[in-house]
């Protein structure tokens, strides 16, 4: 968290030449998408940010919305940080909690933003113990608080641990840790967060983290230089290793910063990290923090999007499975196929002049295709983009499963969205959402051929308290405030009916019973109820266990949900 004030939007376009070829670079690059080989389950990997969120209407939530945030690092409970120039602290967790959870996200609580400056000032053990307990009783209290996920211990320890008076790092790490296990044994503990991926600083960190039996739950490192985005699979790669080396379990990564000033406003860029991040099985991703907080991280200015706004939206439009990219040089891209809507969403950038999109694997959508270009344009961080612009709109005819589509003229920095739909019309609305899409709490998501779109989330068997409840909400947008039928598709392999608990909007809970089917992961049987939802965006949750709800019966394994 290299925080400073703000660049002016020239020093960012200067800036910009160092992460992103001019036209005399690349031209005549293709792009390849393969819709018949499955990544990942659709998650918006990338969709998050440090200090995002604030309180009241920083940012709209009718903005949050439609990004599909996946996670946030926010300030731990009583958060004294004063970032980028603030006069007074913001955006502390527990305050922002609800609006978060709204969102259909989680966070990390960065805990040494207790203290006001940056670098962090240290005072004394004594200080910085009583400081945990009092963050962590905190968060104990807040009984109706689901969506913290991990205790974040130090941020960039590399060069804001202050070794001559607090001692060693790994020592810190330790004695740390052992203190949260002390009151809290249920919340993740996430780090080391050091501010670039060094080798030998992770060899060390887990080998004295596993020595000491203070591994953390989720590994993190920030990706904030400017040719980042092209190291991330050796990173990974070396990552892996590490561990395997160390004999320690499998850890999921999170790259909780990244994009340098230089690249944080520049759609092509933010492009670049959605594709490595998807492709090489990032768990979650958050923008780095360079403005003021509350911002998305610069995509609003004066709470409406800027220009890099709209390639996290069409990010967010996606559902159904990440499928295969291969990039052609600096021409890069993240696509996504719903099979439900027979959707492929291809979001692009970062090459220029006249360059083509080649989608393989169309068979299902028909003979003839309709493709749709837009592009975000490049405002920069202080002037507004109102809505995409529009570039063609074409019909296409598949030949052998395949189409190339042109795109000419093309902007180096710009992003663009390729939405390819069947000819014959699509679905003007989503109806059916995945399970493994959805926000997933104390669950695990699986997958298996008899499901739709061929994932579901099972483990949903968490009751006990606000830390280890399990659930699952589903984000859903709807064209008019009505009653729907919602299909539930399921599994309950118990041999008796199985119960969750179903709330959405802030509504009272009710039950819904699952009769048993044939086994654990073969699926094929529904069950129905009615909600009754608001226009636009509603948050449903099925829950095993959830604040305010005794508790469901049994077990059941979910693979979506439809509305009718």
């Amino acid at each position: 968290m290299h925080r400073r004030k703000a660049a002016s939007v020239t020093l960012l376009l200067i800036a910009a030449a160092l992460v992103v070829p001019s036209p005399a670079q690349a031209a005549g690059n293709t792009l390849t998408v393969n819709v018949g080989t499955t990544v990942r389950p659709v998650t918006h990997v990338a969709s998050g940010g440090l200090y995002a969120v604030n309180t009241g209407n920083n940012p709209p939530l009718s903005l949050m919305y439609p990004l599909k945030l996946n996670h946030l690092t926010q300030p731990p409970p009583g958060g004294q940080q004063l970032g980028n120039g603030a006069t007074t602290p913001c955006c502390d967790g527990l305050q922002v909690a609800g609006k978060v959870t709204s969102a259909g996200t989680q966070q990390f609580f960065r805990m040494p933003d207790i203290y006001p400056n940056f670098p962090y000032r240290w005072v004394s053990w004594a200080d910085w113990e009583s400081k945990v307990r009092t963050m962590v009783q905190a968060r104990l209290n807040a009984t109706t608080v689901t969506n913290v996920d991990g205790w974040e211990l130090w941020n960039e320890p590399d060069w804001t641990w202050n070794t001559a008076a607090a001692g060693s790092f790994l020592d810190g790490w330790t004695r740390t840790h052992r203190l949260i296990r002390t009151l809290d044994t249920v919340t993740p503990i996430v780090g080391p967060s050091h501010s670039v991926y060094n080798h030998q600083w992770m060899v060390d960190f887990l080998t004295h983290a596993r020595n000491t039996n203070t591994l953390p739950d989720v590994i993190v490192w920030h990706e904030l230089e400017n040719d980042k985005y092209l190291q991330v699979e050796a990173h990974v790669n070396d990552y892996r290793a590490i561990e395997r080396s160390l004999g320690i379990s499998p850890r999921p990564i999170s790259i909780n910063e990244y994009a340098s000033p230089s690249q944080v406003d520049i759609p092509s860029v933010a492009v670049h990290y959605m594709a490595v991040f998807e492709r090489h099985g990032i768990r979650s991703a958050e923008r780095a923090y360079w403005y003021e907080a509350g911002t998305l991280n610069g995509l609003l200015h004066n709470n409406a999007p800027t220009s890099s706004y709209w390639p996290y939206k069409w990010y967010g439009d996606m559902a159904g499975n990440i499928v295969q990219t291969i990039p052609g040089s600096w021409l890069e891209g993240v696509a996504s196929y719903d099979s439900t809507r027979r959707f492929v969403n291809v979001v692009l950038g970062g090459d220029s002049g006249n360059n083509t999109v080649r989608v393989n694997g169309l068979g299902a959508l028909g003979s003839q295709v309709r493709v749709t270009l837009t592009r975000s344009g490049t405002t920069g961080r202080f002037t507004n983009q109102s809505a995409p612009i529009a570039v063609s709109s074409a019909t296409y005819t598949v030949s052998g499963g395949s189409i190339s589509v042109p795109v000419n003229n093309m902007n180096a920095w710009d992003s663009y969205q390729l939405l390819v739909t069947p000819a014959s019309g699509a679905a003007t609305w989503q109806q059916r959402y995945e399970a493994e899409n959805a926000t997933v709490v104390n669950a695990n998501r699986f997958s298996s051929g008899s499901a739709s779109n061929g994932g579901y989330v099972g483990q949903i068997d968490g009751s006990a308290n606000m830390r280890n409840q399990s659930f699952v909400d589903f984000v859903v947008n709807v064209p008019a405030a009505r009653s729907y039928t919602m299909s539930i598709g399921y599994a309950n392999g118990t041999g008796a009916t199985a119960t969750h608990g179903l709330a959405y909007n802030g509504s009272g809970w009710s039950t819904v019973s699952y009769p048993p089917t044939a086994a654990w992961g073969v699926f094929g049987s529904t069950v129905s109820t009615t909600v009754n939802l608001n226009a636009g965006y509603n948050v449903i949750r099925l829950a095993k266990g959830s604040p305010l709800f005794g508790g469901g019966t049994g077990y059941a394994e979910l693979d979506y949900i439809n509305l009718s």
